[in-house]
């Protein structure tokens, strides 16, 4: 007896620890993980032999990813960072989606310099985006592992190796590729290296900008929607930047080229990027004036006067903020623009013009838009007044309505679109100011109009579900202007969003029994649905498009691309209306 005892011990503390083994490997391939993983393998199975550095980037810096965010599970030094209660840190997401979306647009510009369709500056410019918000990427992972290196905080080994250190060499390993990749292309040394530098100081500006956010913004994002959101700002912002110093410099200093590279844009890409860069940095012009104007009232009244004047009376703030803006959109943007861009004209006057070119066409399908989204929102809006609906199957009829609203759009009027996401932007940008600082009179009306479709994932700081549906649309169709061989492509944030993601949230809310993990609600029939959905609709608008699409179109490489951003859908806990288009947009690129 004692002798059968002494072989089940040692038999049962090996299935014990072979348990405990699997148990921790099932936590670390999450679905989501193996959804990235995928997803990359896809592309670099795709990219063509002469992005070969640009593919070993993205790879190292997946790999990188992966291990900083393995290490900070369970690790207090990113406390310090107030992320949205319930997502995960979502860096290994965060990391590779945009340097992949860069990559697939470079796989595709790629084609079109073999057919002669592109000339090579607008391949180098595409690489120059690539690098540059790569450089975004490990900026963040290196400042994630930098903070984890506590006294007494192991979690951020990983095998015995700290994380700071295997971050650092990948970012190593990225700057030998860069460079390389750089004098490629018959770069000068002293070129490249400015090159390199340019794009080390995208990542110094992501840190400090993710910081800012994390902090201003507490409970409103992961970091991994965070490093998405700042990348985006920078690398769109770090391109004014770079025209505008070029135009310094070639002014000051008779330099003939440019320090760094950067591509030609149609105009309404240039007004789109003024005016919402413009917004952007209103804020911070907007409180300028605000303590200008309290020094100078200050230095007439006294401290009880000044209580009673600019801290008191709420209507003085919001005419200054009205007065601000209006100088900023109608004076200081379009100076920029014609220094920067040698844009000729006022920005406004050539928008009035651009509408008024077809005016039939373009006032119709404004007219159309107006009519359309007047009437959902009172609709929806008395909906979620007066009936028990559930407030997320209210908010997936907005998907519907985008459809409705983008989808004409697309196929009549692709240019005028990109113009009007632009503009619809800015006015959720300027609504959202006046919600925040209660601007008179309409802070009071937005703010009890937005709390009725707010979920979760918003906070009573900052509302980011209009933004991220809106954005999920408009930068698959942003992204794709130019050169395009892949008809599905502009189409890609309307399919994951409108279609797909609408119907896999109404299918499995009513039908959905079989949940893809305990913890989650997502379910099987749902995401089943969604990706039917999504490539019925495929068929609809290749048919629509033109009948000799359905013939060429790779049915099996888009099966693929659906079923990855189904599923990423159904296991991701960050903000799907951010991630799922632009992974879509990649994969159908290829």
């Amino acid at each position: 007896m004692l002798d059968r005892m002494h072989v089940k011990g040692p038999k049962l503390l090996g299935s014990r620890a072979f348990s405990s083994m699997v148990a921790r490997l099932a936590d670390l391939c999450n679905g989501e993980r193996v959804v990235v993983f995928l997803f990359v393998s896809c592309i670099l199975f795709s990219t063509p032999s002469s992005l070969a550095l640009e593919a070993a980037a993205l790879l190292i810096l997946s790999f990188a990813a992966l291990v900083v965010e393995i290490s900070t599970e369970g690790s207090r030094a990113l406390f310090q960072f107030k992320t949205r209660p319930g997502a995960s840190s979502g860096m290994l997401l965060g990391s590779v989606t945009m340097p992949a979306a860069m990559l697939s647009r470079l796989i595709l510009v790629s084609r079109a310099i073999s057919q002669h369709h592109v000339g090579s500056e607008d391949f180098s410019y595409m690489g120059m985006l690539y690098w540059a918000v790569s450089a975004c990427s490990f900026g963040v992972l290196i400042l994630c592992s930098m903070l984890q290196n506590l006294p007494g905080d192991t979690s951020s080994r990983l095998g015995g190796v700290p994380a700071s250190t295997c971050s650092l060499f990948c970012t190593i390993f990225y700057m030998c590729s860069c460079y390389l990749s750089l004098t490629a292309k018959s770069y000068a040394a002293w070129h490249a290296t400015m090159n390199l530098v340019w794009y080390l100081c995208h990542g110094i500006a992501t840190v400090a900008l993710i910081r800012h956010i994390l902090h201003k913004f507490p409970y409103c994002a992961s970091i991994g929607e965070a490093l998405l959101v700042t990348s985006g700002l920078v690398l769109y912002a770090g391109d004014m930047l770079a025209l505008s110093l070029s135009k310094i410099l070639s002014s000051l200093l008779f330099m003939e080229h440019a320090f760094v590279e950067y591509g030609t844009k149609s105009e309404i890409h240039m007004v789109l990027q003024g005016m919402l860069l413009g917004i952007l940095l209103f804020p911070s012009f907007y409180k300028s004036v605000l303590y200008v104007g309290c020094l100078l009232t200050s230095s007439n009244k006294s401290g009880a006067q000044l209580g009673r004047g600019w801290a008191y009376v709420g209507i003085s703030r919001s005419m200054v903020f009205y007065f601000s803006l209006i100088a900023m959109l109608i004076l200081i943007v379009p100076a920029w623009m014609m220094f920067a861009e040698d844009f000729h004209i006022h920005p406004l006057q050539w928008v009035v013009i651009f509408v008024f070119t077809e005016p039939l066409k373009r006032t119709t399908l404004c007219i159309y838009w107006i009519s359309v989204i007047c009437a959902s929102v009172f609709r929806f809006y008395n909906i979620s007044k007066q009936s028990k609906i559930e407030r997320i199957l209210l908010r997936k009829y907005y998907h519907l309505v985008a459809v409705l609203v983008f989808v004409p759009a697309i196929f009549f009027e692709p240019t005028f679109l990109d113009l009007a996401f632009g503009a619809a932007l800015a006015v959720f940008l300027i609504m959202e100011m006046i919600r925040v600082w209660e601007i008179w009179p309409l802070g009071h009306i937005v703010r009890k109009f937005m709390n009725a479709f707010t979920d979760h994932r918003d906070s009573e700081i900052l509302v980011i579900s209009h933004f991220s549906l809106l954005l999920g649309c408009a930068l698959p169709k942003w992204m794709s202007s130019g050169y395009n061989d892949r008809p599905l492509v502009p189409f890609a944030g309307i399919l994951s969003l409108g279609i797909g993601d609408t119907m896999a949230s109404m299918v499995g809310h009513k039908y959905g029994v079989l949940r893809w993990s305990k913890t989650g609600k997502k379910t099987i029939e749902g995401t089943v649905a969604g990706i039917a959905s999504v490539l019925v609709a495929c068929f609809i608008l290749l048919h629509l498009a033109s009948a000799g699409y359905i013939l060429s179109q790779h049915w099996v490489p888009l099966l693929l691309a659906v079923t990855l951003s189904g599923l990423l859908e159904a296991y991701t806990a960050q903000l799907d209306n951010a991630f799922i288009p632009l992974v879509f947009y990649s994969l159908l690129c290829l």
